[in-house]
C-alpha cells in the first residue's frame, strides 16, 4: 500500500510503499531514498547503510528533496 507524504500546503513530497516487511521511501521526483526493515527496526539509506534504530524515512524522504 502507498502512503502519500505531503507538506502543510499539500504538495507531494514523497511516498512510502510496503514491499513484505521492508517499507521503501521514495522523493516526489519517485527516486528511491531507503527502506525501513519492520523486522530488525532498522532505517537504511539508498546505498545500503544504516542511518538509525526506528522508522526514519520520513525525514530520508524530506532530506532527499
Amino acid at each position: 500500500m502507498r502512503q502519500n507524504l505531503r507538506d502543510n500546503s499539500g504538495n507531494l513530497l514523497g511516498w512510502r510503499q510496503q514491499d513484505g516487511r521492508r517499507i521503501n521511501g521514495y522523493t516526489a521526483k519517485g527516486l528511491p531514498v531507503g527502506w525501513y526493515d519492520t523486522g530488525t527496526n532498522f532505517t537504511y539509506n539508498i546505498n545500503g547503510h544504516r542511518v538509525g534504530t526506528g522508522d526514519l524515512l520520513t525525514s530520508l524522504i524530506v532530506s532527499g528533496r
